[in-house]
């Protein structure tokens, strides 16, 4: 006796439906397992050989079949939200596997899906021609193909989009399409694959983890972070040493203001500074817990009773217990993206002014800004690593016949670090926020805990040695490509 569980996927009248059936096979019914030949592969299952004459609806037409077993066509691969250090290397990593995995060309989105609407991509064969091309782009910062926001509207809301994107993939004969990104990024998988299912299309969508926030569900951690902690705590230590070279008569409160909006994986990397030669920031302020102006202002009070120099780390995204954020007090920023994110800028310039007012110190506000994310200078070499494999992994997982998917890492273990992928439901992941564990933050919210540190510091292991022309650091560049951008 043994269990085989399956799906079958109606789709016939338009609507999703899902149903799971558990089904025991006794021994009289094996001799038919030809009929129904099922592959099990990593704690998943691929439909393989099921009769067309046995599958439902519209989903007929090249319904269930893995790619490796179908002639290859083509792959087609975007890079959206905000860039990384290491999304380049992702990016290479999806090129190479398709190319290894037999597919005849690899097409770069220019500036993501929104690009793709205008008609606009390009071949990549043409970019990456050498090993030392591949070598460049893990090593370029920013998103080579041009990044959007661009968020893709529910499909009754718009159809006409949807019909526009797959008739273009159909054009260019696109097996699998890959989405480099954060959060929202795996909202547009999450929404293109729902729409295959629906009008029974056999393009694979994959989502590739990407974002220096650190705040993808489901995953250990996501590429593009390790790079941004590293850059971090090394601003953080600088920062802290050239507070001590400077002397003043009513001390010197200094707030580091970085990113993270709702998460504080990153300001809490502000911690890596510290160490035998630095004692690190005196206080760091995530975002997870409520921020106090007052008690903020009576915390460094305290500490400038103690020392000359003091420097905070802060996130742009704390908030007062009401939600709303302390950027907000300062100035009328009223940009808000396709998502619904509020621009978050002002923060430390704005508790600078508050310190200067209720305690008279010198202040100096410094916003790590875009810095911290195109710091490829100062990559960490597991992070420019994982993000390869992760990039290959997600057009392996594509040309294995996953779909609605995001590739996710998996920590095996602190010392020595060891992690492995694997692929999750996109639908459990896209728009949702992994914050920083409560117990990871100290008991008066004013620091993070050993735990975090030993979270962090496997990720930011490693250099990347910088090709350098002229004394500075080459980049991957083909004449006349930045024009298009």
């Amino acid at each position: 006796m043994a269990d085989l569980s399956f799906c079958l996927r109606d789709l016939s009248a338009g609507v999703k439906v899902l149903v799971c059936l558990c089904v025991t096979v006794r021994s009289r019914f094996l001799k038919n397992w030809k009929k129904y030949p099922i592959i099990f592969r990593k704690r998943r299952f691929l439909w393989y050989n099921v009769p067309i004459k046995d599958a439902p609806g519209e989903c007929r037409k090249g319904w269930g079949y893995p790619m490796s077993k179908k002639v290859k066509r083509n792959v087609i691969v975007g890079q959206s939200g905000g860039p990384t250090a290491a999304i380049n290397s992702s990016l290479a990593g999806v090129f190479r596997t398709a190319k290894d995995r037999g597919y005849k060309k690899v097409y770069g989105m220019i500036h993501g899906v929104q690009g793709l609407l205008e008609g606009r991509y390009i071949d990549l064969s043409e970019h990456i021609r050498t090993g030392l091309d591949a070598e460049l782009l893990k090593r370029t910062p920013s998103a080579y193909l041009g990044s959007c926001r661009y968020k893709l509207p529910d499909i009754y809301e718009n159809k006409e989009v949807y019909e526009k994107i797959f008739k273009i993939l159909e054009d260019l004969e696109i097996d699998c399409f890959i989405y480099i990104g954060g959060n929202d990024s795996m909202d547009t998988i999450k929404k293109l694959s729902d729409y295959a299912i629906v009008t029974g299309s056999d393009v694979r969508f994959v989502g590739c983890p990407k974002t220096i926030d650190n705040d993808l569900a489901l995953t250990d951690h996501t590429p593009g972070y390790g790079s941004a902690a590293k850059y971090i705590g090394t601003s953080v230590k600088e920062i802290i040493r050239d507070g001590w070279s400077l002397e003043t008569s009513k001390g010197q409160v200094i707030v580091v203001e970085i990113m993270g909006r709702n998460a504080g994986w990153l300001t809490g990397a502000a911690a890596l500074s510290k160490g035998e030669d630095c004692d690190g920031p005196d206080a760091i302020y995530l975002p997870e817990l409520p921020f106090d102006v007052p008690a903020f202002v009576q915390k460094c009070r305290e500490l400038l009773e103690k020392k000359r120099s003091i420097v905070i780390a802060i996130s742009e995204g704390i908030h007062t217990a009401d939600g709303t954020y302390i950027s907000e007090l300062g100035n009328a920023t009223e940009y808000v993206d396709a998502f619904g994110h509020k621009q978050l800028t002002g923060t430390a310039r704005y508790l600078c002014n508050v310190l200067s007012q209720e305690i008279g110190c010198k202040t100096r506000s410094i916003e790590l800004s875009t810095l911290q994310r195109a710091a490829s200078h100062c990559a960490s070499r597991v992070d420019i690593l994982e993000a390869y494999e992760v990039g290959g992994a997600a057009m392996k997982a594509a040309d294995e016949g996953d779909s609605g998917k995001m590739v996710v890492i998996q920590r095996l273990s602190d010392d020595p670090y060891q992690a492995g992928t694997e692929v999750k439901d996109v639908h459990k992941i896209a728009n949702d926020e992994r914050l920083v564990p409560r117990n990871w933050i100290t008991p008066d919210g004013t620091y993070v805990t050993n735990e975090f540190i030993t979270y962090v510091r496997p990720l930011i292991q490693g250099d990347v040695g910088a090709v350098m022309v002229d004394g500075i650091p080459r980049h991957l560049y083909v004449p006349g490509y930045q024009e298009l951008l």
